[in-house]
Parts: C-alpha cells; structure tokens; sequence
C-alpha cells in the first residue's frame, strides 16, 4: 500500500464501493457550481474594482438598465429611469 499512487487507491475504493459515485459526483457539481458563481461575482459585480486608475468607483457608471443581481423576480430593468445624479 505504501507504493500505490492516490488514483489507484481512489480507484480501488470505488470499485469496492459503487455507492461512492453519486455522492463524488453531486459534491464536484456543488464545488464547480461554486466556483463559477465566484468567478461571476468577480467580473460582473459592482462592488469589485480591478482597476483603480481608470474606473476608481464603478458602482457610479452602472445605469439602471443593467441588471446586476443574480435573479430578479419582479424587477424590470428595462424600464428604470435614471434617478440619480451624474459624478
């Protein structure tokens, strides 16, 4: 045993015990569905700056019209109008 790589024990286990496979499986679905919302909230959210120079503080230039939340339910963003002031 102490010569065997991870994979094959991996391997082994899964072979002696077929009721392992859904759970890997819906437990790498909840960590890649997990990374793919971080990596969303990264690159489409207002409250992350990556480049201070050019867009110091870029909640003030999303207009109304963009949807940022993940889901809205009774929101229309298409009809917002702009009530706020211009920085």
């Amino acid at each position: 045993m102490a010569g065997t790589s991870a994979g094959a024990r991996f391997y082994r286990q899964i072979k002696r015990h077929p009721g392992l496979i859904p759970m890997i499986g819906f437990i790498c679905l909840g960590m890649g569905s997990a990374g793919l919302y971080l990596l969303r909230l990264a690159l489409r959210s207002p409250d992350v700056c990556w480049d201070r120079k050019n867009n110091p503080e870029p909640w003030n230039r999303m207009s109304p019209n963009d949807q940022y939340k993940f889901l809205a339910v009774s929101t229309d963003y298409k009809k917002l109008k702009k009530d706020r002031p211009d920085f």
